[in-house]
């Protein structure tokens, strides 16, 4: 009966960190979009893809069920394209 405890409380963990990847995802995206026209510096463009790309790599820092070092890289470049669109005056979207 504990063997089932623990691979429940795993499925959750691992249920948890998927959902808050793709909410991570989602709103990397959306920063995206609101800089797509706002004249973004190369770099943030790489932080952008080098953040989707190595969501999607199979080659991790830590195992794929545990999607920590994903959800670092997703907010590393969401808080960087952010910050460029908060220095160029781009308005959120809500």
């Amino acid at each position: 009966m504990d063997i089932w405890l623990v691979v429940a409380l795993a499925a959750v963990l691992v249920a948890a960190t998927v959902v808050l990847a793709g909410m991570l995802l989602v709103r990397l995206l959306r920063a995206r979009r609101r800089l797509r026209d706002a004249g973004i510096p190369v770099e943030n463009k790489v932080i952008f893809w080098g953040a989707l790309i190595y969501l999607a790599s199979p080659v991790d820092l830590l195992p794929d069920p545990v999607l920590l070092d994903d959800i670092g890289f997703l907010l590393l470049a969401l808080r960087s394209l952010q910050a460029t669109a908060d220095g160029a005056g781009v308005a959120r979207r809500r």
